[in-house]
């Protein structure tokens, strides 16, 4: 693969071109590392799935440079999704939408939307309005990591997750620390009022604000497939358990109000919500790093992000709490 630290105009122009001749490129955004594929390539669409070890019945996002391209994958957007698009892409947010003829079964999981987000930050949309003058047309594009364990926020994340399913022509581009550090908030724009499959940074109240529209509530029985929506994801090796004191040998995460016990390792100490955010999974793969057997996280309050991050650690502590519950 070809490792591109300091991603000129130029050499961002080769990562599109072998983008285009089907090959994979590793790109930044404001939230996680994505792994990007030409969204109309279904052999190297097929080669994400396998790079990740992600269930092929599992829909992928599709990343576009500009508002302009949405009508390409998404047909009969209702008008709260425009009015959602246009307030807040590029940014963290994903819209669930009506698939076009060009989203074909594998991008959406075989199901009748799709997903379109436009990213936030300098070289992803570098890297995706390159690709577009090309000819491309989407860049299918899930967190660069194996299905099911923490997202990379930072390049060398992204070499220990997927580093040896990558080839020569590959490209990982580093575009440093991701600014958020957890996914896009994901939103289904299919009924006749949003709701929200995936908290991120644009929260519940956002959405209403923008629409003028309460969220319809999740009924599970209704859920449509979407990303991260596994009740078991974003996990580390380790044990996982929420809001409990931690035991000398044990990580600990909270925020910096909270004093260390003694005897205890602690792994992150942020001050408010958006580092917590952004610390979250570099913190989880330190603690793997150390080979700590446990981590102990204590949930940030309130709504917004910190719920976001509540989805993320409870996810991130499910199969833990199997186990623990096993062995008792």
């Amino acid at each position: 693969m070809e490792t591109i630290t300091n991603p000129t105009p130029d050499l961002i122009k080769n990562a599109a071109k072998a983008l285009k001749d089907g090959h994979l490129v590793a790109f930044p955004t404001e939230t996680v590392y994505g792994l990007g594929a030409d969204a109309t390539n279904e052999k190297a669409v097929r080669r994400i799935y396998s790079a990740k070890g992600r269930p092929t019945n599992h829909p992928l996002i599709v990343h576009i440079s500009s508002i302009s391209l949405l009508n390409k994958w998404a047909i009969d957007a209702p008008e709260y999704a425009i009015k959602l698009s246009k307030e807040f892409w590029p940014g963290p947010m994903t819209l669930i939408l009506k698939r076009s003829e060009l989203a074909k079964d594998f991008i959406t999981g075989g199901q009748d939307n799709v997903g379109i987000r436009i990213p936030d930050q300098p070289v992803a949309l570098a890297l995706l309005t390159e690709f577009e003058k090309l000819g491309g047309s989407g860049v299918a594009a899930p967190s660069a990591n194996r299905f099911g364990a923490v997202s990379p926020t930072e390049v060398t994340a992204v070499y220990e997750e997927i580093g040896e399913f990558l080839t020569q022509k590959d490209f990982v581009l580093n575009g440093g620390q991701c600014l958020i550090g957890v996914e896009s908030t994901i939103i289904d724009c299919m009924k006749e009022s949003p709701r929200i499959l995936r908290f991120g940074a644009i929260t519940p109240i956002m959405v209403e604000e923008s629409t003028g529209l309460q969220l319809m509530e999740i009924n599970e029985q209704l859920l449509i497939r979407s990303p991260g929506s596994s009740q078991s994801h974003y996990s580390p090796k380790a044990i996982v358990l929420l809001d409990v004191e931690p035991e000398s040998g044990d990580g600990f995460f909270a925020d910096d109000s909270v004093e260390t016990p003694p005897g205890v390792i602690r792994i992150s100490s942020p001050r408010n919500v958006n580092q917590f955010a952004q610390q979250l999974y570099s913190a989880l793969r330190s603690a793997d790093a150390l080979g700590l057997a446990k981590i102990v996280i204590h949930s940030p309050r309130g709504d917004g992000l910190a719920e976001a991050i509540r989805d993320r650690i409870r996810r991130a502590a499910f199969k833990s709490n199997i186990k623990v519950r096993k062995e008792f």
